[in-house]
């Protein structure tokens, strides 16, 4: 999956779930970053770093398998599959997105 792909299938969530994360995080992957900041209308989605309260670290193969509902988001958090660097009560509340 491509950086594109990835940024793609972001906003796609971010469009269907307006709101209701209402928060900011990044998402790192070995193919580049993503940020996603839903305290804005629309939600803005952008190939960037920007500020966070925490950053969630993944391969591209493992977002993949959570879209699809091969992976559990905990599962994966709990193999490592999945790492979050910050705020963890905040990265949470992004299963509102899923």
């Amino acid at each position: 999956m491509t950086l594109e792909e990835i940024t793609g299938k972001i906003k796609k969530l971010a469009d269907k779930h307006s709101g209701r994360f209402q928060g900011k995080a990044n998402f790192k992957f070995e193919e580049g970053i993503v940020h996603l900041d839903d305290t804005v209308s629309p939600t803005v989605v952008v190939n960037e770093e920007r500020e966070a309260p925490f950053a969630i670290k993944m391969s591209a193969e493992n977002f993949s398998k959570i879209l699809s509902g091969d992976l559990n988001v905990m599962m994966a958090f709990m193999s490592g599959k999945l790492k979050i660097e910050g705020d963890k009560g905040a990265a949470m509340k992004l299963t509102a997105l899923f």
